[in-house]
């Protein structure tokens, strides 16, 4: 089998053992599904295009959390230049039950959090080891502690209304 079919059939293992995870850092980064769709095509050319220089030195879940965490991050700061209409027409209270809305004021907290406060708490939120979060965002583990405490605080003192 020559490199490049070698790279397919690694790079089609790859997302179908890791697309839910994918996924979901995207999801964290939108709460629009055409965008969370674009951010995940996105992250997979990404991933496609670095896979053959992956030389790893980190687990190859740390490079495609880093990956994706670096594509969302480049959107956001790119989308943050253009002027996106507002649209009225959104029912904040089609889900009833308390679990859903909490899910659901959690969510726009975290959308409020800064890029890089975002990318840490999705790394805890899916139990990953303050070590392999240090290593994806690339600062000390006692610093993933310190930012996830005062995440923590920040989420708890957000009102609704800011």
């Amino acid at each position: 089998m020559e490199k490049k079919e070698k790279l397919e059939a690694q790079f089609h293992e790859l997302v179908k053992a890791h697309k839910s995870t994918i996924y979901s850092v995207c999801y964290m980064f939108s709460s629009d599904p055409d965008e969370v769709n674009d951010l995940f095509q996105d992250s997979l050319i990404n991933i496609w295009k670095g896979l053959g220089s992956y030389a790893g030195q980190s687990s190859l879940k740390t490079w495609l959390w880093r990956i994706t965490l670096n594509t969302c991050i480049s959107a956001g700061r790119k989308k943050k230049l253009k002027k996106v209409p507002l649209d009225m027409n959104v029912n904040l209270f089609e889900d009833r039950d308390a679990q859903s809305w909490q899910v659901k004021l959690l969510h726009d907290r975290i959308q409020r959090l800064q890029p890089f406060d975002r990318a840490i708490v999705l790394l805890w939120l899916e139990n990953i080891s303050y070590e392999e979060i240090g290593q994806i965002v690339g600062i000390s583990t006692k610093n993933v502690s310190i930012r996830l405490f005062r995440i923590r605080e920040q989420l708890k003192n957000m009102k609704e209304d800011e």
